[in-house]
Parts: structure tokens; sequence; C-alpha cells
């Protein structure tokens, strides 16, 4: 597997990193879509789970590396990465989107700004890392993977992945964003809004109620990082929708403004969960949107900055 490819918005150098895989229920990824219907889609293994990619964004800003979610870390003990079928191992004890920044070009202590789309473990878990070398109660040593970075989020998606139920503390792990919170590295957003000159994020509820796209934007050219809006490529149809969205009416009508102003502007969408697309460009024919994928060449890797 290719770990990055490069491409351009405007004068912004950008990367998809790949963070690993991961193996998720096919009836849970498509709630009320038939099997019958989802399979021709994505093939289901003998478990019933759907292949899903960890893809992140990397940007070269003027104002700093900007690292767009961050996969999920390497905290989890192995019961957990066999239920979600999980394959995030990089080299020599690094994870797979660790080894996808080194082959950028790029360390942890380059990166300036995180920014998660919501705090679920597949999305957030590398926001902090545990030193694999702790033996002695192990999880007292887990601290931000990104020295340097200040972390972005909706201030109302941190308040609720802290006040979490029976239905939603599975996919909320504390570890994963309270150690930013002890660091004081949180910067907490209200809402539609810009963080960086070219960089904004956009409310697009229903997965959860603070779930966040990130819109890239220069030159008159504009790419989404779309998250859990349209986890894959087989999401694009409206009624589409992950049976994890707490609230599916809510997504639907995120989806439905968001996919009108990508086929009137000509939008790329990056999509973190799609096993063999990571862009397309939407457009419609007749009723019906479809995606032209847009093809990403790899580069040779680079050296590593300092």
């Amino acid at each position: 597997m290719t770990l990055q490819r490069t491409f351009t918005v405007g004068t912004l150098r950008c990367h998809t990193l790949e963070g690993g895989r991961q193996r998720l229920d096919g009836g849970a990824m498509f709630g009320v879509v038939p099997r019958t219907l989802w399979k021709t889609r994505i093939e289901p293994d003998e478990r019933n789970r759907i292949p899903l990619a960890m893809r992140c964004v990397l940007v070269e800003h003027p104002d700093g590396l900007v690292l767009i979610d961050t996969a999920l870390g390497n905290k989890e003990d192995a019961k957990f990465l066999d239920i979600y079928g999980v394959e995030n191992q990089g080299l020599e004890g690094a994870t797979q989107l660790e080894d996808a920044l080194a082959s950028a070009g790029f360390l942890p202590r380059d990166v300036r700004w995180v920014i998660n789309t919501h705090l679920h473990f597949d999305h957030a878990g590398g926001n902090t890392t545990m030193d694999p070398d702790l033996e002695n109660d192990p999880r007292r040593h887990i601290r931000p993977t990104y020295p340097n970075a200040t972390y972005v989020v909706q201030q109302g998606e941190l308040a609720f992945a802290r006040q979490t139920n029976e239905r939603t503390r599975a996919s909320y792990l504390p570890h994963n964003f309270e150690p930013v919170a002890a660091a004081n590295r949180w910067q907490l957003l209200q809402g539609d809004g810009e963080v960086l000159p070219g960089i904004a994020v956009r409310l697009t509820p229903g997965h959860v109620p603070f779930h966040q796209a990130v819109i890239i934007r220069s030159r008159g050219e504009t790419a989404v990082f779309v998250g859990d809006l349209f986890p894959t490529t087989a999401h694009l149809p409206l009624p589409w929708i992950m049976g994890y969205d707490l609230e599916p009416l809510r997504t639907l009508e995120s989806k439905r403004a968001l996919l009108a102003d990508a086929v009137a502007g000509e939008w790329r969408l990056i999509f973190e969960h799609d096993p063999k697309v990571a862009m397309g460009v939407p457009t419609l024919t007749g009723k019906t949107v479809e995606l032209r994928e847009v093809v990403l060449a790899p580069e040779p890797a680079p050296q590593l900055s300092g």
C-alpha cells in the first residue's frame, strides 16, 4: 500500500496519509439499506465486516503543517484491535500514520495544527500516544502525539465526548482527548469559521451533533475532507446513512446541503474511510449524483525534515 499521495489545492501542497485499516459491520455502516444492495458496493468478510480506510490529510500551510484527523493511535489492546479488525502497525513500533507522515518527509514534531472532524476513536485516537517502553501503569504516560501542535475541535464536540451514555461511550475514549486538555493544547470552535487562511470548518451534524467537515481553499479551488458525513463513496446517495449516526435525519440534511454546494462549485471530496477511492468530484447526471474519481499518483519519498 502507498502510504501517502500528494495533491494540490491552488498553492497549497497536500497529502493523503493512510493511517491503517479497520473492519466494521456492514449492516451498521449502511443502516436501513438492505444487505443485498450494499454488498454490491463493498464485499463483506465472513463476519459481515467491510474494509475501511483510516485516511487523514496533511496540508503544507504557510502557518505550519496542518493534520486533519489522526486515525487510531497505539493505545488499544489486542481484543479491541480484533473486534474492529484494525491493521495500523507501522515499522519499528510506529503507527502506520507516523510512517505515512514520514513518507511525506515530516515528523510528529513538525505538525503545528491538528483538526479533528470529531472525537471518535478512529478519527482522534492518534491525537495521543503511549510510550511503549513504560511498563508500569502505562496509561499514566499518555501524551499528545504532536508536541508542538494546537488541536482544534468544536467546543460542543468535546463537551459531548465527555458526557457519554450507553450508546456513545464505546466510541469516545477519554485517553484520546483528555491528555490534550491536560497539556492545554485545545483550541475550541463554536460553529462554522476559518481556522487559518484557506482552511475552514463547516458544521455537518448528524453522525454526532457537532461533526465538522474541513474545507481547504486556494486560488479558486476547493477540497473538502468530509469525515463521517460521506464515509465512503457508496454513501453518496442521500438516504445511504450509517446506523452509527445518532441523528440520521440531520445527517440527511447535512449531506443534501454540502453535496449541492460541492456539485455547484466542482469541489473535490476527500473520503476518510473508502478503502479504494481517496478523492472525487461529484457531478449531477439527471437526478443522480455520480462521482468522478481524482486519481492521485504517488511521489518518491522525500528525506525527513530536521
